[in-house]
Order: C-alpha cells, then sequence, then structure tokens
C-alpha cells in the first residue's frame, strides 16, 4: 500500500522550535521528489519547500527561509521538516506529498500559541 504519514505536530510557543516527520511505504521512496505543504484555517493549501530525490537540492517558501530545513534519510524511508523560530503564522496543518507516485499524506497539526 502506497502511504505516507507524518507525525510530530503538535503545540508550541512563539519562538520554539518542531520537528516533523513524514515516513513513506509501499513505493521506491528514493526515487521521488518529496514536498512540504500547509494549510491554515480558511486559507488554500500552501507549498512550503521541495527536496530532491537524494537530497542535494531543496527550495522554501519565502515565508519559512531562513527558519525551516528539509531533510531526507533515503535508507529510512523518511523525510523530516526541521521548524525554528515558529510564529504563530505557522499554525496549520502540514502535509507531507510524494510526486512519484503522487500521493499525500494525511497532515499533522502545528499550533505556534502562547
Amino acid at each position: 500500500q502506497v502511504q505516507l504519514v507524518e507525525s510530530g505536530g503538535e503545540l508550541v510557543q512563539p519562538g520554539g522550535s518542531l520537528r516533523l516527520s513524514c515516513v513513506a511505504s509501499g513505493f521506491t521512496f528514493s526515487n521521488s521528489i518529496m514536498l512540504w505543504y500547509r494549510q491554515a484555517p480558511g486559507k488554500e493549501r500552501e507549498w512550503v519547500g521541495t527536496i530532491g530525490a537524494d537530497g542535494d537540492l531543496a527550495n522554501y517558501a519565502d515565508s519559512v527561509k531562513g527558519r525551516f530545513t528539509m531533510s531526507r534519510d533515503n535508507g529510512k524511508n523518511s523525510f523530516d521538516l526541521q521548524m525554528n523560530n515558529l510564529k504563530p503564522e505557522d499554525t496549520a496543518v502540514y502535509f507531507c506529498r510524494a510526486l512519484s507516485p503522487d500521493v499525500w499524506g494525511q497532515g499533522t497539526q502545528v499550533t505556534v500559541s502562547s
């Protein structure tokens, strides 16, 4: 079964850090470009970042550049998002996505609030 499962979302104070994980199964993870998206309440889903299949190239949305870092471990079929200096506007459900095949995870909730 082709599947992506996110974890790590929780309530965190502004300025804090959080690490999200996405674990893949059912396909050749090392062949796929991976992406993170997020969706805040009442807003459209927003692209956060993209990482190449071997992890050497990464691009980020301007809103998270310098604060968020993606990484992947192809040996463990895992894809992480390290989020630092979190702001209330980072509050959203975060989704990982594979391009090959095109599959989305179910999302994990991140809430940044004091």
